[in-house]
C-alpha cells in the first residue's frame, strides 16, 4: 500500500509526464529497476529482500536530492544547529563534492 501511495504521490506532485521522464531517465534506470523488483518481491511474499531492494532503489533514485535536503535541514531552527557543527558540516561538504582540507 505504501509503495502505491509513494508512486501516486510522486505522480500527483510533479505530473504524469515528468514522473515517467524521471523514472525512465538513463541515470535513474538502476534505481527504477531495483525499486520495481523490490516491489514485486514484496507482493509475492519476500518482504525483507523486497524492502532492501526498494530502499536501495529509493536511495539511487533520489541521490541527487540529498545535497538540497542537507541545506534545508541546516536551516531548521533546532535541528539545524546540529548540522551546522564543524564535524557534521565537513562530512556534508565532502558528500556534496566540495573540497574540504583534511
Amino acid at each position: 500500500m505504501g509503495n502505491i501511495l509513494f508512486l501516486s504521490g510522486v505522480t500527483i506532485t510533479i505530473g504524469p509526464k515528468s514522473s515517467m521522464q524521471f523514472f525512465m531517465k538513463r541515470s535513474n534506470f538502476k534505481g527504477t529497476i531495483s525499486f520495481g523488483v523490490g516491489f514485486f518481491l514484496v507482493v509475492i511474499g519476500w518482504p525483507v529482500l523486497g524492502m532492501i531492494l526498494e530502499a536501495y532503489g529509493f536511495i539511487v533514485l533520489f541521490s541527487g536530492f540529498w545535497p538540497t535536503l542537507s541545506v534545508f535541514v541546516q536551516k531548521i531552527p533546532i535541528i539545524g544547529w546540529v548540522f551546522q557543527q564543524p564535524i557534521v558540516r565537513s562530512f556534508l561538504d565532502r558528500y556534496r563534492g566540495k573540497r574540504v582540507p583534511v
